[in-house]
């Protein structure tokens, strides 16, 4: 299980000031559980990621894996690849996993999965933008996480694109079920792939409302099941996207789990 509990998360803005990223923030997920956070630009998406990750520790508050810190068997994935580009394709996947014949093996076996066995050789900067997106998706899931953190990883590519490495990702989670906290502004995208949307206030972010989808998988997010889900949500929450809605907890499923696409 992983539980948030953040009270306060603040650090200075460029004039120096001190601002409040996240306040009053309590989300959890069930293992395996896809969890997918939407809320308006600067309300603290990419700041909680960061402290749920451990790697900003300073927060008042608390972030358990299990009844343990956040830590090892984390994996992330960016909006940017941050591939290294004097590393190979396979190497830049092993990078993570460290030393091993078995690292090296799943990620043979992930990058042949992903249609990059040929390119396993090359360099980051002979590839496209979606090839380098498939090597940063094999990187998060070869060390196996029980956790996988991905901040809008496939913002800015064409539809095709996109929609080809969202199918991997559900592929590749349904496998080993981690859990998975993936931030996006695009609401289509999170009805598509996730369990569960946490809808974030504005700054300070806190959760405003959480809604379950049981629409049956496998969903794109130009699915007109999913559409159905997207317009009934705006009808009820006028404001949601904006970070306006009704308090925490007022949860409520989305989709009937046979394409039906009403919230209740």
């Amino acid at each position: 299980m992983l539980e948030i509990a953040i009270g306060r998360k603040s650090f200075a803005d460029r004039g120096g000031r001190p601002h409040v990223a996240l306040a009053g923030l309590d989300l959890n997920a069930a293992p395996g559980e896809f969890v997918c956070i939407v809320g308006p630009s600067g309300c603290g998406k990419t700041t909680l990621l960061n402290v749920v990750g451990g790697l900003d520790r300073d927060v008042e508050g608390r972030v358990s894996i299990g009844g343990a810190p956040p830590g090892a068997g984390t994996g992330f994935m960016f909006q940017e690849p941050r591939l290294m580009p004097w590393l190979t394709v396979l190497e830049n996947v092993t990078l993570v996993a460290g030393p091993s014949a078995a690292a090296e093996r799943r990620a043979r076996e992930l990058l042949a999965a992903m249609g990059l066995g040929e390119v396993m050789d090359a360099f980051p900067g002979h590839l496209s933008g979606g090839m380098q997106r498939r090597v940063a998706l094999a990187r998060a899931f070869v060390i196996e996480p029980k956790l996988l953190l991905m901040d809008e990883p496939f913002v800015s590519l064409d539809v095709p694109t996109a929609d080809r490495l969202r199918a991997m990702l559900v592929e590749l989670w349904q496998r080993c079920r981690c859990t998975v906290l993936f931030v996006t502004h695009d609401l289509h995208e999170a009805l598509a792939l996730a369990d569960r949307v946490c809808f974030l206030s504005a700054a300070p972010g806190r959760v405003v409302l959480e809604v379950v989808v049981t629409l049956r998988r496998p969903r794109l997010p130009a699915d007109p099941a999913v559409q159905a889900v997207h317009a009934a949500l705006l009808a009820q929450h006028p404001q949601l996207l904006a970070g306006l809605a009704q308090p925490a907890g007022a949860e409520r499923n989305a989709g009937c789990g046979s394409g039906g696409g009403s919230c209740r």
